[in-house]
């Protein structure tokens, strides 16, 4: 089932490579790209954004044993100067991972890792995302090179004259999740972002195994969210093995300085939590959004965070309370299906998407729901009025 509004599907050159021709009749929504399984490459991290004259970028980059993501990450990024109906390449960008595209002063941006949990770095573009600037110093955009660092693209917000961006090291004990610690950058809004003298970090909040009964493994891809009454927090991906999905609220002082955490109130329930999402407030609606991999009681098998399957538009009028306003796309298939890591804007009456999808290509279809062989692009006509349950 789908609710996304419908596109030409389009054959990237890339989808006919290793041997047969890929078969993307079934594909939900319009396909950006196509990098088949066979490639030993799978599609990560896919962002969006809007440009002042009309036009949509989007970027992803590659991930998978025969890319470079572990050295210095490809990032691929696209063009479409028709709303979405149509795609091309713009540009290939060596050293940018994790990414999030986003619009500054007229100028495009996009801001990362160099590589899986490498240095971060931030890039501009002047034309559109053709052309991009290289973070060869701390004065040309390598932000922070002193560490292990993981992001994912999640928002970048202006408020009270500061840009926000939630970020995580992985410097703590344990392994994956475990080691992640969350913070949050930001920059003064006239500031060059290119340099890093112009950014603040606040401090690194780790995990503690104590929190949620011991069930709490981790956080991540946090997102930078102004609350109604003003203060900026982090609100992040939360993993644990319980079904009842839940995120983490962080609170950040107005300088940018201090990050901190109350266990008591600062875990709420939140439908696809284990997976990465997006928050983005509506002021006409006067609701908080979001796309996120809601499991409905059917689909629930094992680990919450591996069952991509589902998307689901949820909504909430304080952040605390969210419910699922519609299922937007689902596929009875975990193991090789999967709508995730969506990164969207609003334009309108309509919600416009990229997802991290993994599905049929008539090559055997993506290597699992994670290893994802497609990035897709979506509308979503009139979101404000869709209703449905969780089924």
């Amino acid at each position: 089932m789908t609710r996304f509004a419908g596109g030409l599907v389009l054959l990237s050159c890339i989808g006919m490579a290793n041997g047969g021709e890929a078969d993307l009749s079934t594909v939900p929504g319009v396909v950006i790209d196509h990098v088949p399984a066979a490639s030993g490459q799978y599609v990560g991290s896919p962002s969006l954004a809007l440009l002042a004259d009309g036009s949509y970028v989007a970027s992803h980059d590659l991930f998978g044993p025969k890319s470079a993501y572990k050295t210095r990450a490809i990032t691929r990024v696209f063009r479409s100067e028709d709303k979405g109906k149509t795609w091309a390449k713009a540009a290939e960008i060596q050293g940018q991972f994790w990414s999030t595209l986003f619009v500054h002063n007229a100028a495009l941006y996009i801001m990362g890792t160099w590589s899986q949990y490498g240095n971060v770095v931030i890039r501009r573009s002047t034309d559109g995302g053709r052309t991009w600037t290289e973070p060869k110093d701390a004065k040309t955009g390598l932000l922070l090179a002193d560490g292990r660092y993981h992001c994912a693209p999640v928002p970048v917000v202006v408020h009270n004259g500061r840009l926000w961006r939630a970020m995580e090291d992985a410097v703590g004990a344990g392994g994956w999740g475990k080691h992640f610690r969350a913070f949050m950058m930001s920059a003064p809004a006239d500031a060059d972002l290119l340099k890093a003298e112009s950014w603040t970090c606040s401090n690194r909040l780790g995990r503690d195994p104590k929190w949620l009964d011991g069930k709490f493994n981790g956080w991540l891809e946090g997102d930078a969210v102004v609350t109604r009454d003003g203060r900026l927090v982090d609100i992040l991906r939360v993993d644990s093995p319980s079904d009842d999905e839940v995120a983490a609220i962080v609170e950040i002082s107005a300088d940018g300085k201090a990050a901190t955490f109350d266990p008591e109130r600062g875990f709420v329930s939140f439908p696809g939590g284990a997976k990465k999402f997006t928050i983005r407030f509506d002021a006409a609606s006067d609701l908080y959004w979001s796309l996120a991999n809601h499991v409905p009681p059917k689909q629930r098998r094992g680990k919450p965070a591996s069952t991509r399957n589902t998307l689901a538009l949820i909504s909430s009028p304080d952040l605390r309370a969210w419910s699922v306003r519609s299922i937007l796309i689902e596929h009875p298939d975990p193991a090789k299906h999967g709508f995730q890591y969506v990164d969207w804007q609003f334009e309108g009456a309509d919600i416009v998407a990229v997802s991290r999808t993994a599905f049929d290509d008539g090559l055997g279809g993506a290597h699992n729901f994670h290893d994802a062989n497609f990035m897709t692009f979506h509308r979503i006509a009139n979101f404000r009025t869709l209703k449905g349950g969780a089924e």
